[in-house]
């Protein structure tokens, strides 16, 4: 099990403050930490990412569509080809870091709808900007990962089924869809059963729990989730993303407005053990009653 963290619960651009995390994760048993992608460059990614390896860690990447500016839905091409421009800086910036996966939502900005459901040329321009930016991040070593969010946030794309529908369309061999459990919790009516039949698509996977705290410490079917997962074969990241009032465009953004635990050790903590825990178990032997 590769088991990163992602730092957003501490930050939507990490600076040197932050450094001193790495080696707290590493120490605790982490393989990983998730990038936040949301501004800077190459540059400081680069020096980031060295950081995170003289850790003795791993990472993959974050970003999110910032503005309508760069909506990959709009009907204006030059708009379309900003969000191209956007994908591949941060293509860019993790590939500097020396990352593996650059994952989100990046085909809306958040909170932005219509009042109706995605029509089918808004998909297919997804699709196209999509299908760039894979043959750009292949050339890179870059895997992407489209996250499907609950209808709250956006309204492109909320199940696993309409996110795989996207990856059959892009049709590339490093674009495939990240698995968040907070929300297939919200969205699916089976989050567990969802897992088998795409599994050839889910090349990600985020362990949020349904209040988006302490994975553990909430509903989410951990155990069944692992099997499921573990199960069908997967062998990719398992990034805990947990969220917290201490940044307040990230609280805004994520709905944040209460503390979902005492402390962010918690977090960090009874996560790992918890989701190590429960990972090992899904690979034992079931036992008659």
């Amino acid at each position: 099990m590769l088991l990163g963290f992602n730092m957003l619960l501490w930050t939507p651009s990490v600076t040197e403050a932050i450094f001193p995390r790495f080696e707290r994760l590493k120490k605790i048993g982490y393989d990983g930490v998730e990038l936040p992608l949301f501004d800077g460059t190459p540059e400081h990614c680069r020096r980031v990412g060295q950081v995170v390896r003289d850790s003795g860690l791993r990472c993959t990447g974050i970003t999110v569509i910032p503005d309508e500016a760069r909506s990959c839905t709009s009907s204006d091409p030059a708009v379309r080809e900003a969000g191209l421009a956007h994908l591949k800086w941060a293509i860019d910036c993790i590939e500097a870091a020396g990352g593996e996966v650059l994952c989100g939502p990046f085909y809306q900005p958040l909170g932005v709808f219509t009042g109706e459901p995605p029509t089918q040329d808004e998909i297919h321009r997804v699709v196209e900007v999509h299908r760039a930016a894979a043959q750009y991040a292949a050339a890179r070593n870059i895997r992407l990962a489209v996250e499907p969010l609950n209808r709250f946030e956006c309204y492109v794309t909320n199940t696993v089924s309409s996110a795989a529908a996207i990856v059959d369309e892009v049709q590339q061999p490093n674009y495939g869809l990240l698995y968040d459990t907070f929300h297939a919790n919200i969205e699916e009516k089976d989050p567990v059963g969802v897992i088998a039949p795409h599994i050839g698509r889910i090349s990600h996977v985020h362990l949020s729990e349904n209040d988006r705290g302490t994975p553990g410490k909430g509903h989410v079917p951990w155990a069944a989730t692992f099997a499921a997962l573990r199960g069908a074969g997967y062998d990719g990241w398992h990034v805990i993303e947990a969220f917290g009032r201490a940044l307040p465009e990230v609280a805004a953004a994520t709905r944040v407005w209460r503390d979902f635990f005492p402390s962010d050790e918690e977090v960090i903590q009874f996560g790992h053990d918890f989701l190590r825990e429960q990972w090992a178990r899904a690979g034992q032997p079931s036992r008659a009653v």
